[in-house]
Formats: C-alpha cells, structure tokens, sequence
C-alpha cells in the first residue's frame, strides 16, 4: 500500500471530509480516499487497498435474532454491579 502525505487543507474541506467521514461511519483517512477516487473517476472496489480492517466484513450482520438474543443474556450478568465490591 502506499502512502500519501497532503497538507494545506483549509477549514471548508477539513469540514467537509470530517462530515462525509462521520455520516458514513468511516475514518478521515478512508472518507478522504473515497472522495478523492471519486474526484479522479475512479471505481470504488470493495478489495482496493484503501480499504482498512475489512477482514472480517464477511461476518457482519451473521446473526439471527436468536442467536443475538443468547449472546445477550449469557452476558446479562456482567451489567450487574455488585455494590459489596465498591464499598
């Protein structure tokens, strides 16, 4: 992968990047990669080397509602607080 040090970011853009980065739930580094392949015509892969930590995307949204229920009560006591171990 390589790397790509910019500076001379103003205030506009910095906000700008910070709000597409927040409203797709990614990092600046991504949102700034997405936007600049998209300013340079270029398709977006799902395996681009711009893509961070996305080694376990296969597993996301898995569950079945009954198995994410039984993860929730098998760790239903670790919400309880003992308050003897606070005193």
């Amino acid at each position: 992968m390589n790397e790509l040090i910019l500076s001379g970011f103003d205030k506009e853009l910095t906000d700008r990047i910070r709000h597409f980065a927040n409203q797709e739930g990614i990092s600046l580094n991504q949102a700034a990669l997405r936007l600049l392949r998209v300013g340079a015509d270029l398709k977006q892969s799902k395996d681009s080397g711009d893509t961070v930590g996305s080694s376990l995307d296969h597993l996301i949204g898995t569950w079945t509602l009954e198995e994410a229920e039984e993860l929730n009560n098998a760790v239903k006591e670790f919400e309880q607080i003992d308050e003897s171990m606070w005193k």
